[in-house]
Order: structure tokens, then sequence, then C-alpha cells
């Protein structure tokens, strides 16, 4: 089939992703959370192309200070259709802050 054809009979998702990231010698935990989009025909879908990318995504390097980092995928943590349309929203978070009445150098 053409792939224009193809392109049109799938709907898009994101894909909320969880890598660990290790690092030889060092005991801490953290973590990194991608949000990627994914194309496929239906949501069970969009999660086993999730996996994929993200176990493709997976890496492993030597820091300038000669230790092995590593991002291991963790889990597909949420997986939600989108709509593409102009000014669509993809994602928003709302954070409390502690309001500072007077700053430190006040005189």
């Amino acid at each position: 089939m053409h792939r224009a054809f193809l392109a049109r009979l799938m709907k898009t998702y994101t894909a909320h992703i969880i890598y660990r990231i290790e690092c030889s010698g060092v005991r801490m935990e953290q973590y990194e959370e991608q949000w990627r989009l994914i194309l496929a025909s239906n949501e069970n879908e969009a999660l086993i192309k999730s996996r994929e990318v993200a176990t493709q995504q997976e890496c492993m390097f030597i820091d300038r200070h000669g230790r092995a980092v590593s991002w291991k995928f963790i889990a597909v943590k949420d997986i939600q259709e989108v709509d593409l349309a102009h000014g669509a929203l993809l994602t928003s978070s709302v954070k409390e802050v502690t309001p500072i009445a007077d700053p430190i150098w006040t005189e």
C-alpha cells in the first residue's frame, strides 16, 4: 500500500516512557521521563510500538571519569490518543510554589 494512505489510517498517540539512569560506582536513583509521539492503528499497537522505540533508545556510554552510564527502559507509564490539530493540547501541568514575601537582600 502507498505510505500516505497508510498514514491516514493511523492514529496519533503520546507515550510516556520511563528510563532509569545508572552510573557505575554512583549510588543515586535517577530517572528520565520522556513523551514520544507514536503512530498506530489502535492503543494496543501503540503500546507495542512504544516499547520498541523505548528499547531502541536505550544507550550506554563512558563518561569523562571513566564510569559506564546507561539508560535502561523501565516502562511505558501511559498511552493517550491525541488530536494533532493546530493548537491541540499535548500536555499540561500545574505546579504550586511557595511565594517569597520579601527577598533576603531587601533592606
